[in-house]
């Protein structure tokens, strides 16, 4: 006997939502990165919608990029789907972890090792000027990992630290790194004119080091 209507559809929907996670779950964003950058920013893994559109910072409410115009680190206002013009002005875009994922609750904390180990090595071969790490948490998840006398199987942590933006005293293969509050719209620890200060700090920062 075939099952009722209902719970025939009730069915299909949920095959397709697991077929559609499925295909998203696969998909990887290119790096948008160059050798000798002004400053690359780096998140901690790409959501939904940016696994499906292809582009960085790509959620409904995330305000990276009207930050970016707001705070003038770019000459035009440009969107997610422009995220490959980056490179125009001397900026870049990666990330820690390159697996999609509703949020970082579904991150393992091997892949954050795995993938500092990948991202050390990109910052080795193309050598940009700032590491702008977009959050504060994905600061205090690799912070033990940049250290120089950090153990290389230290296991990730979120550390007691104040929540704090700006310039930090460790360096990436003489990078600066710099901290900037999660642009995303879930981020109820920064109102958007903090936020804004923060952006408007790197700006400051590649002008006093003299980043062109």
């Amino acid at each position: 006997m075939p099952p009722p209507p209902r719970l025939a559809r009730s069915r299909a929907r949920s095959g397709q939502g697991a077929e559609i996670a499925n295909e998203w779950s696969t998909l990887r964003l290119n790096d948008r990165i160059r050798r000798d950058l002004r400053v690359l920013f780096v998140g901690i893994n790409p959501g939904v919608r940016s696994a499906i559109t292809g582009h960085h910072f790509a959620g409904y409410s995330n305000r990276f990029w009207k930050l970016l115009w707001d705070s003038r680190l770019v000459p035009e206002p440009i969107s997610y789907a422009d995220d490959h013009r980056l490179l125009e002005w001397g900026f870049g875009v990666t990330n820690l972890v390159a697996r999609p994922s509703p949020g970082i609750d579904d991150l393992k904390p091997v892949e954050y090792v795995d993938g500092w180990h990948i991202l050390d090595r990109k910052i080795k071969k193309h050598r940009p000027q700032i590491v702008a790490l977009v959050g504060v948490t994905l600061y205090r998840v690799i912070q033990p990992l940049i250290a120089e006398d950090a153990d290389k199987t230290t296991r990730p942590r979120v550390r007691t630290v104040p929540l704090t933006t700006g310039l930090r005293p460790e360096t990436i293969h003489g990078a600066r790194i710099y901290v900037l509050p999660n642009p995303s719209g879930r981020n109820a620890n920064f109102t958007y004119d903090e936020m804004l200060r923060a952006f408007r700090g790197l700006r400051r920062a590649t002008k006093k080091h003299g980043i062109n």
